[in-house]
């Protein structure tokens, strides 16, 4: 695929329940990828600015030039042309055959079924378009459908899933299944033993079967130690594994405005989630993720947000990925210290943040002392070169702000004698410019506002010409040294992304 090329998007939506709930989900002809809010986090006093997102769908169209073909069903435009463009948006309605709507016999909602049809759909789209695979971009339990056609569906066929599928972006999917601070357990037993409205999919037996191919799975059940949200590594042992890298899991970290059943459901999931997902439930391990203080659905859901689209938009077109991390620290040798780390991720001309990982939402980043100068990855991230400014001399500019924050135990408790309660040890933002090269400057060193900051002498120098990865490496102020040592520094690595 070039750098250029459009490939074809097809969406897939959530758990919808019951009948009643999937009759509701049927009657939206895009499943909710048309939703848009008018609710952003940001503003004077902490109080949500009117902010006029236009949904997913409709800034694919407006951003990106996607068609959106349904001229009074989808299907029936499928079938209909023998050709259509790449660049489409397309939903896969699987729900629609378990609705009752139509005066039709409702079918029982499997999720393997929905699976094997989001591969019939794929193909189709793939041979109309001529487009060699197509992106899956899907809410929820979709993820975990998706997952279903790359690890199980499409393996059983003997098909490399990489073959039809580019790219996986999934927001909120419990990618480890769905579980319950409260009930120690029995909602759980309960829900995976009655199957109530079809929610045993999220338990980990369920998850076994449609996460396995055929050939894999033990008759026993259940191998010990498996782990739903873990994906194959692709290699010669498993050659037809989906690769890790080409999925993007976006997770939430905002339970309170999660109103569905009025709050309860926020209430049993507990505070470190979505108010549906927990956190760590919410991504495949090895794959590149992004946290945002949004909640699982609802005005400030994850789906129809800003954040979310401008994650989606630089996973699905981006050309650069770059990564940041935290290399060469040494931690004071204190046993009784715990060190954490707090980034936020913004980017010039967005109202909002396109990551954020803190103690205040239950995700920040855990720093190792035991190793004597640790790497620790802070985020990831992607480049347009398409978004770059039109006016001034077309540089993006980024912001990594950074803080480092410590607790202390004194004999198996958290001891606040001398702790200053979300006071960093160390904060500062890293003010990243990349135009015809790459500058980086620490905004305590940046004299009057930031944006007036203007970007001199040389770039940043490649650490290392001729292998196709760009590295540069940014020294920590010395303001970090007697928390992180001398040798701390941010650690850029930028390669292509198509």
């Amino acid at each position: 695929m070039t750098d250029n090329e459009k490939l074809p998007i097809v969406y897939v939506r959530g758990f919808a329940g019951d009948t009643s709930g999937i009759n509701k989900a049927v009657m939206d002809p895009f499943y909710g990828f048309n939703e848009g809010s008018t609710h952003v986090r940001v503003g004077a006093g902490n109080e949500p600015n009117f902010h006029q997102f236009e949904s997913p769908l409709l800034r694919l169209h407006l951003d990106e030039g996607y068609h959106i073909l349904v001229e009074g069903g989808q299907e029936a435009y499928l079938d209909t042309h023998e050709t259509i463009p790449p660049d489409s948006v397309w939903v896969h309605r699987f729900y629609d055959v378990s609705a009752n709507t139509w005066d039709g016999t409702a079918e029982e909602f499997r999720l393997e079924d929905a699976a094997a049809d989001l591969l019939r759909l794929v193909d189709k789209i793939r041979a109309r378009s001529g487009a060699p695979r197509v992106h899956l971009v899907a809410h929820s339990m979709g993820g975990l459908i998706c997952r279903c056609l790359v690890q199980k569906i499409l393996p059983d066929l003997g098909r490399d899933p990489g073959d039809c599928v580019e790219k996986l972006f999934t927001y909120g999917t419990p990618h480890g299944g769905i579980a319950f601070d409260a009930g120690f357990g029995l909602f759980e037993k309960v829900r995976d033993a009655t199957g109530i409205n079809g929610a045993d999919i999220f338990g980990p037996q369920r998850m076994y079967e449609y996460l396995t191919p055929a050939a894999d799975l033990d008759p026993r059940g259940r191998p010990e130690g498996w782990r739903a949200r873990d994906m194959p590594e692709r290699d010669s042992t498993s050659p037809l594994a989906f690769p890790r890298h080409r999925v993007f899991c976006l997770v939430g970290t905002n339970p309170t405005d999660y109103e569905v059943a009025f709050g309860l459901s926020a209430a049993a999931v507990g505070s470190r989630s979505d108010g549906l997902v927990q956190i760590e439930n919410a991504y495949v391990p090895g794959a590149h993720r992004a946290y945002l203080h949004r909640s699982h659905s609802g005005r400030y859901g994850l789906v129809n947000s800003e954040e979310g689209y401008q994650n989606l938009r630089r996973f699905l077109f981006g050309d650069r990925k770059v990564e940041a991390e935290l290399v060469g620290y040494r931690l004071p040798s204190d046993r009784t210290a715990t060190w954490q780390a707090e980034t936020r991720l913004s980017v010039r001309g967005l109202p909002v943040l396109i990551h954020e990982r803190s103690t205040a939402h239950w995700c920040p980043v855990q720093l190792s002392s035991s190793e004597p100068q640790a790497t620790v990855p802070l985020t990831t991230t992607f480049l347009c070169s398409s978004l770059r400014p039109a006016d001034g001399d077309g540089t993006m500019r980024y912001a990594l702000h950074l803080s480092i924050l410590s607790l202390r135990e004194r004999r198996g408790f958290l001891s606040f004698g001398d702790h200053l309660e979300q006071t960093a040890d160390f904060d500062d933002v890293l003010v990243i410019d990349v135009g015809k090269g790459t500058w980086a400057a620490w905004n305590s060193v940046i004299p009057g506002a930031i944006r007036d900051h203007e970007p001199s002498g040389a770039p940043l120098a490649d650490e290392d010409p001729g292998s196709g990865l760009w590295v540069a490496s940014i020294p920590l102020p010395a303001s970090a040294t007697p928390i992180l040592g001398e040798q701390a520094r941010i650690r850029l690595r930028v390669t292509r992304w198509s």
